[in-house]
């Protein structure tokens, strides 16, 4: 049956079916969701600002995929690891207390020019005001390290407040770089039963030293030198600050060893982790 043109009613009810059907029409343009997406609201939030260079760096390359697993949590060391164990003449170079923005930066400097990767142990009351200095040291490939909150004896608290000064610290690496740290390091060279267990259940591995250069108590930079001539050998982790007092004598012993531990056939390298 035609519909009557001059029926005023009927010409409202056309026009409402019309608009119902306009509106279904939309919900299937290129307006609506992608399938599996909510729709977009008319006036959402701003566009996320773009990633730091360190997050791109830290990002898988593929888009598509499995996401990715939550870290594994580690069996608990009964002692922490003193020493690489490798086939060939390599070191490592760790730096603790920082990051600091009068010594640090001279470090990653002197490493930058060198092209070798080091380990910095952090602690976060000082991360929480050089976060650019940390996202420096990832993006130049360096490893970091939890190394507490504020540089406490760990033998002499509760569990709850070490938990608390190391997952604290875990936290603000992983804000500030994007990843996690893989690796711990008691303040002091104080372990016991709980910084083990705590550090496994974070998932990092206790990483200790092999040689002390004895540089926090601003010994001399001959005398830094020294120690890291004589204790240079495959696997060995070499102990240094780049905060926590005055670092310029480990600035500039660091400036004298590397180039000469380079030219002897050393590997300046970082430990792999166990599984790695």
């Amino acid at each position: 049956m035609k519909p009557d043109k001059n029926n005023p009613g009927r010409r409202a009810l056309l026009r409402g079916a019309a608009l119902l059907g306009l509106g279904a029409f939309a919900g299937c343009t290129g307006r609506a969701a992608a399938p599996g997406r909510p729709a977009a609201p008319a006036a959402g939030p701003r566009a996320a600002k773009a990633m730091r260079p360190s997050m791109y760096r830290l990002q898988p390359l593929a888009g598509y995929g499995p996401p990715l697993a939550a870290p594994t949590r580690l069996p608990a060391r009964h002692a922490p690891i003193l020493r690489m164990d490798t086939p060939d003449a390599s070191m490592v170079l760790t730096f603790d207390d920082g990051p600091d923005p009068l010594y640090t930066p001279h470090i990653l400097q002197t490493l930058r020019e060198h092209g070798v990767r080091a380990m910095f142990f952090v602690c976060g009351e000082q991360v929480e005001w050089n976060k650019d200095l940390l996202r420096e040291m990832a993006d130049d490939g360096h490893v970091v390290g939890n190394h507490t909150w504020t540089h406490p004896l760990l033998t002499s608290m509760s569990r709850s407040a070490m938990r608390s000064e190391i997952a604290r610290t875990c936290e603000i690496i992983d804000d500030t770089i994007g990843e996690p740290p893989a690796w711990f390091r008691a303040p002091y060279g104080a372990w016991n039963r709980n910084a083990f267990r705590i550090g496994a259940e974070l998932g990092m591995e206790p990483l200790a030293w092999t040689v002390d250069t004895n540089d926090w108590a601003e010994p001399g930079t001959r005398s830094i030198v020294r120690a890291v001539r004589a204790g240079a050998a495959p696997g060995v982790v070499v102990l240094s600050h780049d905060a926590g007092g005055n670092r310029s004598q480990s600035v500039a012993a660091l400036r004298t060893y590397l180039p000469e531990l380079l030219d002897s056939g050393y590997r300046i390298t970082v430990p792999r982790r166990r599984g790695a």
